[in-house]
């Protein structure tokens, strides 16, 4: 706090408009498990404070793994001297929105400490997945298992009043399961089960049985899997596939920084234009949040990397887009107050819009009722691979664990459907969203140098209508 104090106060004194201080401190651990071997088990330790300023309308960010007031002084002089610069190539100052801020501290609470689980516990963990998964007799022959926790302490000071202190504990399993049957192979490749709370989510959760059923089906495409109908049909897409389509197609393109033009050369554009708020871009059913306060969620925050109080984002209401992601930059040149998206990965990045957990919104359907009049269409459960332009408008899933639909059916496995869409035709065919909502973790990368920040996607399952599949 006083080293936080001392580095705004002295960017101040050297003539910066506005000043934020963060510090983050990162401790945990990792295992590795290769065909049943222990890898290794590795420790992070990691703490700083990166600087952040506003001088004449430009901006400068410095950092530091020092914690000395020398140090810090000599990273607040580099950000200064970067803004300074930078004032005098912008065509326009950077301006910041008007906001509340509070003096507030919050943690995510633990049951089952992760400092206080011992590395052996930890790695019976992975044992469990791999008995469970040899267990089931399907031949598997490449099992790669990856544990992991860390802690995120974080503090954020800045010139306009803001204090905001955090403890973020965060654990997560991947597992990519290679199966091999009949001279033929499929792959579950890097499947993450992953929450903010203690050991004792990842034991509720039982990521085997995760295991074990993406095993099983893997087994039974390479036995019972036929090609899929081609042409127009129905589609139902589980959450797994609504989550990484509400992420790529909405979360990105909705990036207020995207939108303007900031991200072009880095991560990529945006179809979306800022006189598109308002504007009508899928069915009426269809509502997209994006949510950094669910509780345990993965990618779970209560405020902001600039000190803004979070809230569930609504991109797109009943079809109409709604409301950009937004830090205090875009909010800004939206007129608008932000709407907390200011994320960054580490103390030595600077925050940037970025989003949480974004999800389709239920809808009112139960799952028979998504497929019981679909004469003829597929229902796809996961995927392997999906591809999307730089503006977030063409794109393509292909499945992995795939079934056909008949006569309001669910009947045998289909290999690799292949739905190739624009983001307005997908939306625009949503006719029926289910009930039930799940999440799926990932990393979004974004940013140079990069930042990959946790986040969850998901949702309810979705009736598309009339679309058109490959093969």
């Amino acid at each position: 706090m006083e080293l936080l104090e001392f580095a705004v106060e002295k960017a101040l004194e050297l003539g910066a408009d506005y000043a934020e201080a963060r510090f983050e401190e990162k401790t945990g651990t990792h295992l590795a498990m290769k065909n049943g071997s222990p890898e290794g088990l590795s420790i992070l330790a990691d703490r700083g404070i990166g600087v952040r300023v506003l001088v004449d309308g430009g901006m400068g960010f410095a950092s530091t793994n020092v914690l000395t007031k020398e140090s810090i002084s000599e990273a607040v002089k580099k950000a200064v001297k970067l803004a300074k610069a930078a004032s005098q190539v912008r065509n326009e100052p950077i301006r910041f929105s008007e906001e509340n801020f509070h003096r507030v501290s919050y943690k995510v609470k633990m049951k089952k400490d992760i400092r206080d689980v011992s590395p052996e516990e930890k790695l019976e963990l992975l044992r469990k997945i791999e008995e469970e998964v040899k267990a089931t007799g399907v031949n598997v022959p490449m099992r790669y298992l990856m544990y992991s926790d860390e802690l995120w302490k974080k503090e954020i000071v800045t010139s306009e009043g803001a204090y905001v202190k955090s403890k973020i504990p965060r654990v997560s399993v991947v597992y990519n399961l290679v199966v091999f049957e009949n001279g033929q192979m499929e792959q579950a490749p890097f499947v993450q089960r992953a929450f903010s709370g203690g050991f004792e989510l990842l034991e509720r959760d039982e990521p085997w049985n995760w295991a074990v059923k993406d095993v099983k089906a893997l087994k039974r495409l390479i036995a019972e899997g036929r090609k899929p109908p081609e042409g127009k049909v129905d589609l139902v897409i589980s959450p797994e596939v609504a989550g990484i389509a509400v992420h790529e197609s909405v979360g990105h393109p909705y990036e207020a920084d995207r939108i303007f033009g900031r991200e072009a050369a880095q991560a990529g554009e945006s179809f979306v234009k800022p006189d598109m708020l308002g504007e009508r871009i899928g069915s009426e059913v269809v509502t997209v949040i994006d949510d950094p306060t669910i509780p345990n969620s993965w990618g779970f925050y209560l405020y902001d990397d600039e000190g803004v109080k979070a809230r569930p984002r609504y991109l797109i209401r009943d079809g109409i887009i709604n409301e950009f992601l937004t830090n205090r930059e875009y909010a800004y040149k939206l007129g608008q107050h932000s709407n907390a998206a200011a994320r960054a990965i580490n103390y030595n990045r600077e925050p940037i819009v970025r989003m949480a957990n974004t999800y389709l919104a239920p809808g009112d359907y139960s799952f028979e009722e998504l497929i019981e009049d679909i004469k003829l269409g597929v229902y796809m459960v996961s995927f392997n691979e999906w591809n999307i332009d730089d503006r977030r408008y063409q794109q393509r899933y292909i499945g992995r664990e795939a079934y056909l639909i008949e006569n309001g059916e669910i009947k045998h496995p289909v290999k690799r459907p292949i739905l190739e869409i624009t983001t307005r035709a997908l939306w625009s065919s949503v006719d029926a969203v289910g009930k039930e909502v799940e999440f799926y973790p990932g990393t979004c990368g974004k940013g140079e140098p990069g930042q990959g920040v946790p986040v969850w996607m998901g949702g309810a399952h979705a009736r598309l209508r009339n679309i058109l599949l490959r093969y």
